[in-house]
């Protein structure tokens, strides 16, 4: 991987990471949370679009096609992800989707873009998956309760992966065919995403209200940070394969949990750490 890609990913991560911390606890009011997400994003970056190269590309048709599609399988991927944390253990959900979505990225970028990555990238990749999932299963023990049968959760976590692969592939294959714009590409999707939530509020507008008014730092941060780190990830897949980016963003898992060691005093610190030491080789040997 160069060292541009190399460096758009590490920010990619830091800048999902920084979100992921300032918006910890809000983000669980659902879909009025999504729906602010959408609505700020767009507002915060549409105005970026001119100075950022604007579609990218003359074919206004393509452009839609693929903000259309994108923003379906994104919102495809937040209900079930949603959906699977309301069935099973938080843990069990996060650790399956963030191991199987970016395993099933490299295998279709092999499989169908033809991407060949080097050996010690994908001893790399390997390493990277590995240490997120066992991050992920670290609290799985602690899980609350015993459920007879099929774990819901992994299901919905496999299926939440599934989803990750599909729109990460979709979306890089887009960007790089039609020469998209990834700004206005990211701003597009968001654009589209809002009448799904407007749909799936319900009605629930004083909670959209109460939310926007209470927790407007953290949504504004929310609307700058996270569409910033697909905007890097997006500008890395147009210069490097998929098959080591998908896995690579997956950073911002560790430093989440390095968050959680050494501010919020969270349990099992050493498992924590070792399974971040795992992710740290990974990366090291991407970076060769």
């Amino acid at each position: 991987m160069s060292a541009l890609a190399f460096g758009l990913v590490i920010a990619a991560a830091i800048a999902h990471a920084a979100w992921n911390v300032i918006a910890h606890g809000v983000s669980k009011a659902g879909m009025p949370f999504l729906w602010w997400g959408a609505v700020g994003g767009t507002v915060v970056w549409i105005g970026v679009i001119p100075f950022t190269g604007g579609l990218g590309t003359d074919d206004v048709l393509a452009f839609l096609l693929g903000v259309g599609v994108s923003a379906v399988l994104h919102v495809a991927y937040m209900a079930v992800l949603q959906r699977g944390y309301r069935e099973g253990n938080l843990s069990t959900v996060y650790a399956t989707a963030r191991g199987t979505g970016p395993f099933l990225s490299v295998l279709v970028a092999v499989l169908l873009l033809g991407e060949r990555p080097s050996a010690i990238a994908l001893v790399g990749v390997a390493a990277i998956i590995v240490g997120v999932v066992a991050i992920g299963l670290v609290d799985r023990g602690r899980a609350q309760g015993r459920r007879r049968g099929i774990d819901l959760g992994l299901v919905f976590g496999l299926l939440t992966g599934v989803a990750i692969a599909i729109y990460t592939i979709w979306d890089a294959n887009a960007v790089r065919t039609w020469s998209l714009s990834p700004v206005a590409f990211m701003v597009g999707t968001m654009l589209l995403e809002i009448p799904f939530y407007t749909v799936g509020l319900r009605g629930r507008w004083a909670a959209v209200r109460a939310l926007g008014r209470t927790q407007w730092r953290r949504i504004v941060a929310f609307g700058i940070l996270s569409p910033l780190s697909y905007i890097l990830v997006l500008t890395a897949i147009r210069i490097a394969p998929v098959a080591l980016v998908a896995p690579l963003r997956e950073v911002s898992v560790v430093l989440v949990s390095l968050f959680g060691v050494f501010v919020l005093k969270e349990s099992r610190p050493v498992w924590r750490i070792a399974a971040s030491a795992v992710v740290a080789v990974g990366i090291v040997l991407l970076a060769v």
